[in-house]
């Protein structure tokens, strides 16, 4: 969660940056940030003197074009991490100066170091075997902690082929972490893999963005969290037909998705054989799905929770509730399976060896 505050506060600095330097209404990416006016910026507000960031804004890239744009401004903060104590930001409320990092102690630095060589013990092993890791997405309040650390991973791992795969939440506003992510990914030269899910954490978003007073991270309307998840879909298919150096797996219950998968990848001409796309859903869920894309040569998989029952429930029954055609869902599937019966009775072949 502290990570998490950090890494957003740090972004928001940016954007507080840019919107001054007139680039309101700007996609993250399209924002770019003078150099000298940024310098003065961080002198005006007593951050650090012009002479103290000059070298702030060296190397083969960065501060090279005269401009600074968001992944630059992130490099920078990995560049300067090690001097947390030095990093401070402005509190826009109450105008003060606040250190950035200066929250961990120095037991939580050592529980960082302990995530980081577990998650580096799971990818080399699944390195080894050949496997994706898949990890896994949670409230927006964690999320950019999670995303960050998986990130790093990435950069390590995905050298030769995406072993380790990020995951966006599709009911956020994800369009622009997905696009900075895969522009990293083209710079730095390593292959991008992902999974994208529409999320399941509504209710305990919009209750602590409310009880906070926050703006709700939630799009307003289920047809919005709709475009969201097909345009960043749509994002990553372009990027796999340029680059060959992308991996998306669809993982969702929504026909209406799998269709406009199905569509851009003839329209682009991406083939299911290249498996650089794949689908997912829970083991149970919309069979009627998954195995005619299985049939048809798609790389499909079935999503198996496990583990105790207590903990097991909760978690499919947010999955249906989020859902909200679910229910009709599954008594479709219930008529299709009962109409399936009835063929094979009327037709003699229920026990037939092809079916």
């Amino acid at each position: 969660l502290q990570f998490s505050e950090v890494l957003v506060k740090w972004r928001r600095f940016f954007h507080q940056m840019a919107v001054e330097q007139g680039q309101a209404g700007r996609a993250a990416l399209e924002m770019k940030l003078e150099v000298e006016k940024l310098q003065e910026a961080l002198a005006d507000l007593g951050i650090a003197t012009k002479a103290e960031t000059q070298h702030w804004f060296t190397g083969e890239n960065l501060g090279m074009s005269g401009t600074v744009d968001l992944l630059d401004w992130n490099s920078l903060m990995d560049s300067r991490t090690k001097l947390s104590k030095l990093l401070v930001i402005p509190n826009m409320q109450t105008g003060q100066l606040e250190p950035l990092l200066s929250r961990f102690t120095e037991e939580e630095d050592l529980q960082m170091k302990r995530i980081l060589q577990r998650m580096d013990v799971l990818a080399k092993r699944a390195t080894e075997k050949g496997v994706r890791l898949m990890v896994d997405a949670e409230q927006s309040y964690f999320q950019p902690a999670i995303s960050r650390l998986t990130l790093e991973m990435q950069r390590r791992f995905n050298r030769d082929q995406a072993i380790i795969f990020s995951t966006y939440q599709c009911y956020l506003k994800a369009y622009d972490n997905v696009t900075v992510d895969v522009e990293l990914s083209r710079r730095e030269g390593w292959h991008f893999g992902t999974k994208l899910v529409r999320g399941a954490y509504m209710e305990q978003e919009r209750e602590r963005a409310a009880e906070i007073g926050y703006e709700d991270p939630i799009n307003p309307t289920y047809e919005k969290t709709n475009e969201m998840y097909h345009g960043c879909l749509d994002y990553i298919l372009k990027e796999i037909k340029q680059s060959q150096k992308a991996s998306v797996m669809v993982a969702s219950h929504n026909e209406d998705t799998v269709k406009f998968t199905l569509h851009r990848m003839m329209e682009l001409g991406i083939h299911p054989s290249e498996k650089k796309v794949s689908f997912g859903q829970l083991l149970g869920m919309c069979d009627q799905i998954t195995f005619p894309l299985g049939q048809a040569g798609f790389p499909v998989y079935k999503y198996v929770p496990y583990g105790p029952v207590n903990e097991v429930l909760p978690y499919l029954s947010r999955r249906a509730r989020e859902n909200r055609c679910f229910m009709q869902r599954a008594n479709r599937e219930r008529d299709l399976l009962w109409r399936e019966v009835k063929r094979r009775l009327l037709t003699g072949t229920f026990f037939g060896p092809n079916h």
